[in-house]
């Protein structure tokens, strides 16, 4: 099993999952969620996949999320439209975000990781 990985490498949150995926001898490709953003069309299947709302994939505490007011805006705009704000910038999107193209994680949570990924 290989997993699609999108972090940012500064991020500590990455830093600690990606530490757990090697610790746990999980193969993953990294993929740089700011340099290399994942499409529209990738974000929804993401978000369908991940059984979670769009809601959840945006980074919340992001400076980005505050300049843009999104707080106010999430909560009235279409999900075509929350997509297009994920797609704008990937410091919009919540991460890391791990994926085998079944399965889809949001952000680190130890006890999700050992669920989902481990052997």
């Amino acid at each position: 099993m290989s997993l699609t990985f999108y972090q940012y490498p500064k991020c500590g949150t990455c830093q600690k999952a990606k530490k757990w995926l090697e610790s746990h001898d999980v193969e993953f490709e990294s993929v740089h969620i700011v340099e290399n953003p994942p499409s529209k069309e990738e974000i929804k299947e993401l978000v369908d996949k991940s059984g979670l709302e769009i809601k959840k994939f945006f980074n919340t505490s992001g400076m980005k999320y505050r300049e843009l007011g999104l707080k106010d805006k999430v909560k009235t705009a279409s999900e075509d439209e929350l997509l297009d704000f994920l797609a704008s910038d990937g410091m919009l999107l919540k991460r890391p975000i791990t994926t085998d193209g079944n399965k889809v994680t949001v952000g680190f949570n130890e006890d999700t990781y050992k669920q989902t990924w481990s052997k």
